[in-house]
């Protein structure tokens, strides 16, 4: 069973690192969308807190999926939102298969992070 208050914990130190990654000059792109797949991975353990590793892992592979195809959808409204600090950090702004790549790396972390934590306890 996992405890809320350790997914806040998780997901909040993965939001701190993933905004230094973007801050910081020199660090690739990429490890900030690793860094989001993780955290979408933490979110759904912390919603689901009861539902097993595979449904969770699979609702954040769907919902990352979903994300990144909803870039190709372009209304003016989404797209001024896309634009703003939160939006751009939340939804992007373009679609690109390598950013799938790096949520599905993000969420790969996150299964073997909880699956090593189940074995130890």
């Amino acid at each position: 069973m996992r405890k809320r208050v350790y997914y806040v914990i998780l997901i909040l130190g993965v939001v701190v690192i993933g905004l230094l990654s973007r801050a910081v000059s020199g660090v690739p792109k990429w490890v900030g969308d690793v860094l989001w797949g993780l955290m979408v991975f933490f979110v759904m353990g912390f919603i689901f807190k009861g539902r097993s590793v595979l449904k969770n892992t699979t609702t954040a592979v769907v919902l990352s999926v979903v994300v990144e195809v909803a870039k190709l959808y372009h209304v003016p409204w989404l797209d001024d939102f896309r634009y703003t600090t939160i939006g751009g950090l939340l939804l992007g702004h373009a679609f690109s298969w390598q950013n799938i790549l790096c949520y599905l790396a993000g969420i790969a972390g996150g299964v073997v992070c909880e699956m090593l934590w189940i074995k130890q306890r």
